[in-house]
């Protein structure tokens, strides 16, 4: 899996950019804020068409422009693809593959990438919404089904919240809430499925790389938290709907009371302990790193036994955020497949790579 070539026309500080870019270590520098991780977005829009950074397409295009395009080349399990994105103000986005249109959903395992921030270096340190946004980024890109229910479960959540918040001024609104809560709870009972299988592999996948990262001397355990009356989070669809219908009786009241919704998959999380210790309570700083980077390393593994080839791996400043021993463990890590690197000075990381080095200034992109 590797990205050949994109070319940028009106994205975000990009007027009109084309790069390719090499199969191994691609070192990105440049000063802050010239568009480094303008171009990781670019890249990882082609596994869905969804930003890391904004909720919002009409963000993704440049002040003095009505509309923005990613369109690149991309390597696909032997395959050559075209991929086209475009982003136009007011409108729905577009998606073509090889010059047909397709959904967004249809990008899904055709291209893959794990991104690493500087801010999943807090990801055991955060609440509970940062750990659901790793699942659901991950399954999204392998399980085509999984963003679309995403997407209703979105909405539904947020007209149920509008309905227990305002309920008490315009009583009329509850009519509707038990239809809103229904489909919620189909909508939880699917993702809490696709959730508690991902958390497995993490789990596998994680605890042996950081095993290897502490020298042995510590143990990673994930294990996936839901909705308490589910007794089985891998059981039957249609078991969980059920179980999830009962705790959402039992707490309809408590619901009404607290203007919010109390049942559903917006309350999952993935516990993480080092030695059987909760990290996010005992966790050292240097820990929860080293824990972090660990289950991001895992989900590159994750990737890559679903579809046969690792995923690019879309590093976004993070090695500066690094000791040198957790850098020397994940530059050793990302053989084998793609990786972007941005920076702010590259020659180190170029050395230490062997990577092919561009720099970024003012949104124009020079190669090395």
């Amino acid at each position: 899996m590797r990205v050949e070539r994109i070319a940028l026309s009106g994205f975000r500080n990009y007027d009109e950019e084309t790069v390719s870019f090499g199969p191994a270590v691609n070192v990105i520098s440049g000063p802050n804020a010239q568009g480094k991780t303008n171009l990781l977005e670019a890249v990882y829009l082609l596994t869905g068409a969804h930003s890391f950074r904004t909720r919002f397409d009409k963000e993704l295009i440049g002040f003095d422009c009505d509309w923005a395009t990613v369109l690149a080349d991309v390597d696909s399990g032997g395959r050559s693809q075209t991929i086209r994105l475009l982003f136009r103000r007011g409108q729905s986005r577009q998606v073509t593959v090889n010059g047909a249109k397709k959904p967004s959903s249809a990008l899904a395992g055709l291209m893959t990438a794990v991104l690493f921030s500087p801010e999943d270096l807090y990801l055991i340190k955060e609440g509970a919404a940062a750990r659901r946004r790793l699942m659901d980024n991950a399954i999204s890109q392998l399980r085509p089904g999984y963003a679309a229910i995403l997407s209703d479960f979105n909405k539904l959540y947020e007209n149920k919240t509008r309905i227990l918040r305002d309920q008490r001024e315009k009583p009329s609104l509850l009519t509707a809430l038990d239809e809103f809560s229904d489909g919620l709870a189909r909508c939880s009972a699917r993702m809490i499925r696709y959730r508690a299988s991902f958390a497995a592999r993490l789990a596998k996948a994680a605890a042996p790389i950081h095993r290897d990262f502490s020298g042995g001397k510590e143990e990673l355990s994930v294990v996936y938290k839901t909705v308490s009356t589910v007794t089985d989070p891998r059981a039957p669809a249609e078991v969980i709907y059920e179980q999830i219908m009962a705790h959402q009786r039992a707490h309809r009241q408590a619901e009404l009371a607290a203007g919010q919704c109390l049942t559903g998959a917006h309350k999952d999380d993935l516990e993480i302990s080092i030695n059987g210790q909760a990290a996010r309570s005992f966790a050292s700083q240097g820990q929860a790193r080293t824990a972090a980077l660990s289950i991001k390393l895992a989900e590159r593994e994750i990737f890559k036994a679903e579809t046969g080839e690792y995923p690019v791996l879309l590093l976004d400043d993070v090695l500066s955020e690094l000791d040198g021993a957790r850098q020397e463990f994940v530059l050793n890590r990302i053989g084998g497949g793609q990786t972007l690197i941005t920076c702010c000075e590259d020659e180190n990381i170029s050395r230490r790579t062997g990577g092919q080095v561009f720099t970024v200034r003012d949104g124009r992109i020079m190669s090395q």
